[in-house]
């Protein structure tokens, strides 16, 4: 077994768990934000889409080189242009557990020979793909408590 296969369950099972959780929510209670200034959890499942896309990306173009810098991600302005607020939670909530569903799948297949490459995101030092990977379900799971499903 490979040294993420571990944490490739760990999504699986976290995702799995928390859908029909997601799925019982109304699509009002969804909408409304947690508190004043705050993300609805519509925008939270949002970011949390649009933190699986970025790290897709992080995760296959990290299996091609020895190092790589990523750009920044500016997840208000992400949110915001996205309008997550204007979309049927159910939508979301489908696209969330399929996208991740999907990377459970795609961190399953990384080589172990991958996992050291150096990445760097914005101007931080670097990391290795290994702690990129573990890290994703640390935030995932972070989220998804503020949404109030884990």
């Amino acid at each position: 077994m490979s040294r993420v296969a571990s944490v490739a369950k760990d999504l699986q099972e976290t995702i799995d768990v928390a859908l029909p959780k997601l799925r019982a929510m109304s699509d009002a209670k969804a909408s409304e934000p947690r508190a004043p200034g705050k993300w609805s959890r519509k925008q939270i499942i949002g970011h949390l889409i649009d933190s699986a896309s970025n790290n897709h990306q992080r995760f296959i173009r990290a299996q091609q080189t020895t190092s790589l810098s990523f750009p920044p991600y500016e997840q208000n302005h992400w949110v915001a242009s996205q309008h997550y607020d204007d979309r049927a939670w159910s939508d979301l909530v489908a696209l969330w557990h399929a996208y991740n569903s999907h990377l459970s799948h795609v961190i399953a297949q990384i080589p172990d020979a991958h996992l050291a490459v150096p990445c760097v995101i914005e101007s931080n030092n670097p990391v290795t793909l290994e702690f990129l990977v573990a890290d994703y379900v640390v935030h995932l799971r972070h989220h998804l408590a503020q949404v109030g499903v884990v």
